[in-house]
């Protein structure tokens, strides 16, 4: 198995650079200084040697009783100038190189607290883009911002410039959400002009049979239109974020959505099994039986058609800190590529987009969206045999 190369951390590498001039710049001024001594000692002891013009120096001296002049005299001395020199010399460039690790290992470890030093505000520009990286809806946490204080130099720049883009991105996801919300509503109101015309219409005690038939037509499509809407304004709603919270039992939500969908199951010949245990949590009510609305409709939607297929509903407390609702079902086989499509908005599996079909498309990103917004996750996965396992996750209530 081939081990991943380490890529060496900024940090790292400026300290080493630091290092490594250092080195060099002490080895050069050691070379320097040898030189400059070297040069001193060979001059101090030529000078010993030489004679004023008209002159002759006579060198004599007394050595272990023995006397030395002349040319003996000068031969001993040069041997002990040369023993001197090379003793000098080693000691110079020992102790220099000793000096030379000590104190280029103590710039090494100044070089890292500086480095530390100097990248630390970029470190603060790295943690703001992961929190925002690590939100499960990145809009969510467009509010974080660096807020750099100090000089006016490249790093303030770069932080500056980034907290500026993050706030013209916070400004545009919540144009956009407030843009869907206000169109959502504009539209509901001639749509329920368009209904109440054609329902006037179909009830004239003249309308013909052709007439009742197309006024069928227009209201489903007119209802269609109607669930797309509130589809879009739950959908813009469910993306903020959850403020005001309330405790939640998740069984509760079950067992009322359970009874408001069995007309459905019903007509669509489902059986609805129901297993409930206690999982509570907090947040919207609201939302939450949407979510949980939403997976047993879709349940109940995609299934199979010859009277034997059935929906499972489950909610439960799967540790300390989660609580879930599960809900698998019979249906057509789904590629485990087309899941993580599903949860897109406008997406249906195995189905065209007509204009008359019931389902808006919104099912399954709305139940992602309230998911989100509570601080959940939804996942799924295809069912050996056919059909859907949708598992939502909520963190579970504090006692």
């Amino acid at each position: 198995m081939r081990l991943p190369r380490l890529q060496p951390t900024l940090r790292l590498r400026l300290t080493l650079v630091y290092g490594a001039v250092f080195f060099l710049a002490g080895l050069t001024l050691l070379g320097v200084t040898y030189l400059l001594f070297n040069q001193q000692l060979t001059q101090t002891f030529e000078s010993r040697y030489a004679s004023e013009p008209g002159k002759v120096k006579n060198l004599f001296f007394m050595k272990d009783g023995v006397l030395l002049e002349g040319q003996a005299a000068i031969e001993w001395l040069r041997q002990q100038e040369l023993e001197l020199r090379s003793a000098a010399i080693t000691s110079l460039l020992t102790q220099g190189a000793i000096a030379l690790v000590v104190v280029g290992g103590l710039a090494v470890g100044l070089g890292w607290v500086v480095a530390g030093r100097v990248l630390a505000p970029l470190h603060r520009v790295t943690d703001t883009a992961r929190k925002i990286a690590a939100e499960p809806m990145a809009e969510r946490g467009l509010h974080q911002r660096i807020g750099l204080e100090g000089p006016e130099d490249e790093v303030k720049t770069l932080a500056d410039t980034f907290d500026t883009m993050v706030e013209r991105l916070d400004d545009s996801f919540d144009g956009q959400r407030r843009f869907v919300a206000n169109a959502s509503h504009e539209l509901r109101t001639p749509l329920t002009l368009n209904r109440a015309l054609v329902e006037l219409a179909m009830h004239r005690r003249t309308a013909s049979a052709d007439v009742k038939e197309l006024g069928e037509s227009l209201l489903e499509i007119n209802a269609r239109h109607e669930r797309l809407i509130s589809g879009l304004l739950l959908l813009a709603r469910s993306e903020q974020e959850i403020a005001d919270r309330s405790p939640v039992d998740l069984a509760d939500v079950v067992t009322h959505v359970v009874r408001q969908t069995e007309g459905d199951a019903a007509e669509a010949k489902i059986t609805v099994y129901e297993v409930t245990a206690q999982a509570p949590t907090t947040g919207d009510a609201l939302l939450l039986e949407r979510l949980v609305h939403n997976l047993v409709e879709n349940g109940i939607r995609y299934n199979v058609d010859d009277g034997a297929g059935w929906v499972r509903v489950v909610s439960r407390t799967v540790s300390e800190g989660k609580v879930e609702v599960e809900v698998s079902n019979t249906g057509p086989e789904v590629p485990p590529y087309d899941v993580p499509l599903l949860f897109k908005p406008f997406h249906r599996h195995g189905a065209e987009r007509v204009v008359t079909a019931r389902s808006a498309g919104l099912g399954l990103s709305i139940v992602q969206s309230v998911a989100l917004a509570h601080g959940g996750d939804v996942r799924a996965r295809p069912r050996e045999g056919g059909g859907l396992i949708v598992t939502a996750s909520l963190p579970r209530a504090r006692h």
